[in-house]
Parts: C-alpha cells; structure tokens; sequence
C-alpha cells in the first residue's frame, strides 16, 4: 500500500514537474526506501525480540518480587524465632548462673568440710599412731615382765606357779597348795619365799598395777571357821594375806588391790578332785598403767 501510495505521488509529481526527477534518482530513492523498508522491518523484529525478553523479565521479576516477599516473610519469622530463642536462651543463661553460683558456694562449703575432714583425719591417724605405739610398748614391757618374773620363780614347780600373758596382763596363778593350808588364810614358808622373789622383781617398778585374787573351790568352809562365814570370805582374806607380804616386800600399797572370787570364777569345770585343785589358787594379775594411753584417749 505504501508502494502504491509513492508510486502515485512520483507519477504525479512527475506529471506536474514534466518529468523533472531523473530516471538515476528515482532509483536512488528506490534503493534508499528498501533499505528504510528492511532497516523497519529489523526495527520490528528486534522490537517484537525485545519485547518478548521485556516479557520474560517482568515474568522473573514478578517471580522474584514473590519469592522476595515469601523470604522476607520467612526472615522477619526467623528474626522472631531468633528474639524468641534469644530470650530464652538469656533466661537460661540467667537460670544456669544462678544455679552455678549455688554449686559453686555448695562446692566451697564442702571444700572446706573435706579440709575439716582431712585435717581430722590426719589428726586421728596420729592418734591411732600414737596409741599402736603406746600398745606395742605396753606389748613390749608385758612380756619382759613375764620373762623376768619366770626367771625369778625358777625352782618352784610348774603345777604350783604358772606364769603367762592373758589380755595384756602377766597372771600368776598360784595354787593353794603352795600358799595356803585347807581353810586357813596365814601363808606358809613356803608360799612366802615365792611371793617374796615376785616382790623383789617387781618392787622398783612404780608403773605397775596389781590385783591380787583368791579363788577358791566350791567346798563349803567348816561352819563355826573364825571371822568367815563362806569361801567369799575365805578367798578374800586369803588375797589380803598376800597383799601384805607383798607391800611388806617393797611394793608400794597405792598400786595393789585384794579381791576375793570365792568359788565363782573356776578354771576347771566339774567336782573332781584335780578340778578343785585346780580351783583353789590365788592369781596374782600384774598390768602396766595405763595412764599415757587414757591420756591421749581422753584428748
């Protein structure tokens, strides 16, 4: 139509200039309105291009202006997620200091219980220290008094004195026989001599205790017998005839005690004869004091 149009014009234009335009002209117009033609053409071409990628731009960018919304809905959700899990974690925080400052004061006070301990400890592992070491002499000087005491009785014989250690105490049993004369509490000659050599080994020792006992059998004593009613009085007088031998000898009296038993503490069960002999005996029972060893308990 555009052809058509310039095809008149120039018929025309040539009618009224008589033909002015030359024939190399009108093909030079030619030639410049196809290259306009064509030079359109691509114009459109590129136009209907860019306009397509302008499409598809607007397309992304309505894309990516949804997926911007849903990001920045789900970013301010995690900003609020993160306030959240931020208070709470300062709440925590808060929470797990103060419990920590209560183990921390719980941890020092039983820090300084453990030192009270430790220092009671050591002070009771000096103490059983000490005490061993006070047991083990005691140990050591009862069984040098049994060695010395069985070298001073040598001679008498072995059913009249025995001599042995017995809880941490030197007993020395004597029988009646060798002391005593049935029923009667004077000691015999012979019985004096053994008390008398017991005596002198242990008279210079001032750190010494003595319990002097009497035992007797379970013979009821002759009634109408002067001062004695039974064997507890019989086994009593007895020991304090030998406490008096013995403090005579040179022991001092504050360390020695009579007792009498009578016939309640036999060493042979039964009514024999050799269980009665037996029976009829005074233990002499001689024991280191104590005294370092209640001193240091006592502390």
């Amino acid at each position: 139509m555009m052809k058509k149009i310039l095809f008149v014009v120039v018929l025309a234009s040539c009618g009224l200039t008589s033909c002015i335009v030359s024939k190399k002209k009108f093909d030079d117009l030619s030639r410049r309105k196809s290259a306009l033609e064509a030079e359109k053409a691509d114009c459109e071409d590129n136009l209907k291009h860019k306009q397509a990628e302008l499409d598809k731009a607007n397309d992304l960018l309505n894309v990516l202006a949804n997926d911007t919304s849903y990001l920045g809905k789900e970013l301010r959700a995690s900003q609020d997620t993160y306030k959240k899990l931020l208070q709470s974690s300062n709440k925590i925080a808060s929470n797990n200091q103060v419990e920590l400052s209560k183990l921390s004061k719980s941890l020092a006070e039983r820090e300084v219980v453990i030192n009270k301990l430790a220092i009671d400890l050591q002070e009771r592992e000096k103490r059983v220290s000490d005490l061993e070491a006070i047991l083990a002499r005691k140990d050591s000087a009862v069984n040098a008094l049994k060695d010395k005491l069985t070298k001073s009785l040598l001679g008498f014989k072995d059913k009249d004195i025995t001599v042995q250690v017995k809880n941490g105490k030197v007993y020395v049993s004597l029988s009646e026989q060798l002391l005593f004369k049935s029923g009667k509490i004077n000691v015999d000659e012979k019985g004096v001599e053994a008390l008398k050599k017991l005596t002198n080994a242990v008279k210079d020792d001032k750190d010494l205790n003595i319990m002097v006992e009497g035992h007797t059998d379970d013979v009821p004593i002759s009634k109408g017998t002067a001062c004695m009613e039974d064997n507890w009085d019989l086994s009593v007088l007895r020991a304090t005839s030998i406490t008096r031998i013995l403090v005579n000898g040179g022991f001092s009296p504050e360390n020695i005690m009579p007792a009498g038993h009578g016939e309640y503490m036999p060493l042979a069960e039964g009514k024999t004869p050799e269980a009665r002999r037996l029976n009829r005996r005074t233990d002499i029972v001689i024991s280191p004091k104590l005294d370092e060893l209640f001193n240091l308990l006592n502390k």
